[in-house]
């Protein structure tokens, strides 16, 4: 399980005090996600995951999914371009982690420059990872609010 804290009062304590974020990354219309390693020393192995990662130092939650966004596939993505800025308690450890969401044009992936992380990548429709067995739960669930949160969604 997994709980968004929307309340403005608790906002500079997730600022302050988070663990990592992830970007629901669409380009032209589709999902980028990944294939975690296949490692038991990692949380979710062998699962489809969004572009982000843990804080380096005094980060903030916009840097760090920047920063992560940069190293696991290349893109230099725009602090303009994050919306949807959420903060969540997420699975058993309850880290506290942001969630943003960005849209490039068709086409960008052509940018895309896999890292060292993960086995490989795929642009998908976003209902295809909500479904999917290999899904993050929290992330389908973060997905599935922000797509609902859209004006058609």
């Amino acid at each position: 399980m997994f709980s968004i804290i929307r309340a403005a009062g608790s906002e500079q304590e997730a600022r302050e005090s988070f663990a990592g974020a992830k970007v629901a990354l669409f380009i032209g219309g589709l999902l980028l996600v990944y294939l975690r390693d296949d490692l038991p020393s990692i949380p979710f192995p062998d699962q489809w995951d969004f572009p982000g990662g843990g804080r380096e130092g005094n980060e903030t939650p916009e840097e760090t999914v920047l920063r992560e966004t940069r190293e696991e596939f290349g893109l230099d993505l725009d602090p303009g371009e994050l919306h949807h800025a959420i903060a969540h308690r997420s699975h058993e450890q309850g880290w506290l982690n942001w969630f943003f969401a960005a849209h490039l044009p068709a086409g960008a992936e052509a940018d895309i420059r896999f890292g060292e992380e993960g086995q490989f990548w795929r642009l998908i429709e976003p209902e295809a990872y909500m479904q999917n067995p290999r899904r993050i739960p929290h992330l389908a669930a973060l997905l599935e609010d922000y797509l609902g949160s859209m004006p058609d969604g």
